[in-house]
């Protein structure tokens, strides 16, 4: 099937054929919160869910086309917004009912192995590691921390010796103007990295462990104003309340800076596994 024929809208059923194992996350056998997953889900597309076991550890996965999910169709797919996101919601929602009830390592977006022997395989080569990471985030969630600079929240500036404006050309009074702006998004910037700087110091406190994330921009930023600071933290479940409730404080005081907690989430930022992890090659790739 050729690339071109990838590109479909996010509604149309993929095309049949061989097919692939799409694993969606990563638990111990005999939990029933994957069992219960398992039966009242479906994964991307619809497709049914089924655990695979092996050396104590089990995954959640489904199958999916080859033709799509393969290398050359899963770029395709992935360059369609609106394909990748049908594909993420249902990604996360899987992640997120098996997390509800358990401790689950998240896998990427798009994680696919050839077939269900090669996902045991995987289970088996690192199994040391993968039980090292669910013992660590056994009783924590992620909570993410972004600080924004909105210009639009604070009152505009007036620019200094307004009074001697009026006798003065339109040319210099819009000069004046524009330097008391500049001043104005340079003092809130500075105020926004200093509440960042406060907001860590207090996340810090009731975590475990930090990320730090790329600040979100155009399409990814949909809050009001320039996103600062966007990390995640590793919460204990019994210190969610305290995080919240500190994070949401530390920047009440600074007009124009908004600081967002968001969350709990399953811990993507702090069990994905890496491509070295897995034993196979997320994203299409094919072992």
């Amino acid at each position: 099937m050729s690339t071109d024929s990838q590109l479909r809208r996010a509604d149309e059923p993929l095309d049949v054929g061989e097919e692939m194992s799409y694993v969606y996350a990563l638990g111990r056998v005999g939990e029933p919160a994957l069992r219960d997953a398992v039966a009242r889900l479906a994964g991307v597309d619809g497709r049914a869910l089924r655990l695979v076991e092996s050396a104590g550890l089990a995954a959640v996965v489904s199958s999916v086309p080859s033709g799509a999910f393969g290398e050359q169709g899963l770029r395709a797919q992935l360059e369609d917004m609106a394909r990748l996101e049908v594909i993420a919601r249902s990604h996360h929602a899987v992640v997120d009912a098996a997390f509800a009830g358990t401790t689950v390592l998240p896998m990427r977006l798009a994680t696919v192995y050839l077939d269900d022997v090669r996902v045991a395989e995987m289970l088996t080569a690192r199994r040391g590691r993968f039980l090292d990471l669910l013992a660590r985030l056994d009783g924590h969630v992620e909570l993410g921390m972004k600080v924004y600079a909105d210009a639009g929240a604070v009152a505009p500036p007036e620019a200094e010796g307004e009074a001697e404006a009026v006798a003065e050309s339109p040319g210099r009074a819009y000069l004046r103007r524009r330097r008391a702006q500049r001043r104005s998004a340079q003092d809130l910037h500075r105020a926004a990295a200093g509440a960042a700087e406060e907001a860590v110091r207090v996340a810090e406190g009731l975590s475990r462990a930090r990320v730090v994330h790329r600040p979100q921009q155009g399409g990814l930023a949909p809050a009001r104003g320039e996103n600062i600071a966007n990390e995640a933290y590793l919460v204990p479940t019994g210190e969610v309340g305290r995080f919240m409730a500190a994070l949401g404080a530390s920047a009440d005081a600074t007009p124009g800076v908004r600081v967002e907690v968001t969350g709990p989430w399953a811990p993507y930022s702090f069990a994905t596994v890496t491509e070295e992890e897995q034993y196979g090659t997320e994203g299409g790739g094919e072992r």
